[in-house]
């Protein structure tokens, strides 16, 4: 099923232009393609994605008191994958799974539910001079068929760039004292942390959204998943 990945602007609010959105798609060195969501955006004020669907990190650069959703980091390995979870301010690793292919991404979505996550932040690895990989190419392909079974719960995934949080996590764990035999077990786990924290750091900016081209699975994340009546008693 093919996908769309869009790199998010820097965030500002201005006058919008009317002029059709720009979609980058495929990897991030590709050349923006100029496309229209549909005839009667076109016709009218087109809005970009970023406004449509706000990641939580600009949700909480705009509004410090909002109590919205939770982001997964997701850190992807050749054999563990690294969880961090942030809730709030507060950003803490979570565990490591050692799946692959179809358990994994079940597994991520049963977490989800638990920790009432709405978006998803993969890593994505890039050189030192910001170049993708062949491992890049492993994590997009990862990453777009999992997007579409979270598309599915109205949840959104995000791609955002990994590189040097391993030896951030590293530094960080040496930091807080751990011993060689811990940091071994949890170093994926930290470095998902790290690849949260440059992600709100930047307020979102930079993330690639990874999003289905099925109308359906767009309409589903414009609506997003249910509201959690504890957080909106109202609605």
């Amino acid at each position: 099923m093919a996908l769309q990945f869009i790199t998010l602007k820097p965030f500002f609010l201005s006058p919008v232009k009317k002029t059709p959105l720009h979609i980058q798609i495929g990897n991030s060195n590709a050349s923006p393609i100029r496309t229209q969501l549909n005839s009667s955006a076109a016709e009218s004020v087109p809005v970009s994605w970023e406004e449509q669907i706000p990641p939580n990190a600009l949700r909480r650069k705009r509004d410090p008191s909002w109590r919205g959703g939770f982001s997964l980091g997701v850190d992807l390995g050749l054999s563990r994958t690294g969880l961090a979870l942030s809730k709030g301010f507060s950003v803490r690793p979570l565990t490591v799974l050692e799946l692959r292919g179809q358990k994994l991404e079940l597994r991520l979505l049963d977490i989800a539910e638990q920790q009432e996550v709405d978006e998803f932040i993969i890593g994505l690895p890039k050189s030192s001079e910001g170049k993708e990989t062949e491992q890049s190419n492993k994590v997009r392909s990862v990453a777009g068929r999992f997007a579409i079974r979270a598309a599915e719960r109205g949840w959104r995934v995000y791609l955002q760039d990994e590189h040097g949080t391993s030896v951030e996590a590293l530094d960080h764990m040496i930091a807080e004292g751990l011993s060689k035999s811990a940091r071994q077990g949890r170093i994926d786990a930290y470095a998902a942390v790290k690849v949260l924290e440059r992600y709100f750091s930047f307020s979102g900016q930079g993330t690639e959204l990874v999003l289905p081209k099925p109308v359906e699975l767009q309409n589903k994340l414009r609506s997003g998943p249910p509201k959690d009546v504890d957080f909106f008693p109202d609605e």
